[in-house]
């Protein structure tokens, strides 16, 4: 007599098991992808066209900012859960830059919902002031920006982390 009570494998086995991983390694893959697509949209620029035909202009505008030989300096102090923004801006005979209309933005490498732009006010002349209310901790892209009379005189972007 044959008594045989260990496990065998049967087509029906089979199947299930193939189903089972192949709806595993699906789920995974769904949950990659909304979580890749609802973190961050992909796109830098919404009409690459439009950014191309752009070029001459900004490099024309890097031209005339150069050319200016102004000192920018920029701080950042943390203070709670804000920081405050402090610009300060001299022409190249060291003389303080007054009439700049100033914003900063706070840029996430990772989520561009995340940024935080800042008016930066004109306190003393030659110096820009503004408050980020919540800015989290991690690396981001201090990107300043200055206009005078409708044209951007001033453009810069530095990396810098928060702590």
């Amino acid at each position: 007599m044959h008594n045989d009570t260990g496990f065998r494998i049967t087509g029906r086995t089979v199947l299930l098991g193939l189903v089972g991983f192949f709806g595993l390694i699906f789920a995974a893959n769904a949950v990659l992808i909304w979580l890749a697509v609802s973190s961050h949209t992909g796109t830098v620029v919404g009409s690459s066209y439009k950014a191309g035909g752009q070029y001459q202009g900004e490099i024309d505008a890097a031209r005339a900012q150069a050319a200016r030989h102004w000192t920018v300096g920029a701080d950042l102090v943390r203070s709670g859960p804000g920081a405050t923004i402090n610009v300060r801006v001299r022409d190249a005979a060291g003389a303080p830059v007054s009439g700049l209309s100033m914003a900063a933005r706070l840029a996430s490498p990772a989520d561009e919902t995340a940024d935080v732009v800042v008016t930066l006010i004109e306190g003393e002349v030659g110096r820009y002031r503004g408050i980020a209310e919540r800015i989290a901790p991690g690396r981001w892209m201090l990107i300043i920006d200055a206009d005078r009379s409708g044209d951007r005189v001033y453009h810069s972007e530095s990396r810098i982390t928060l702590r």
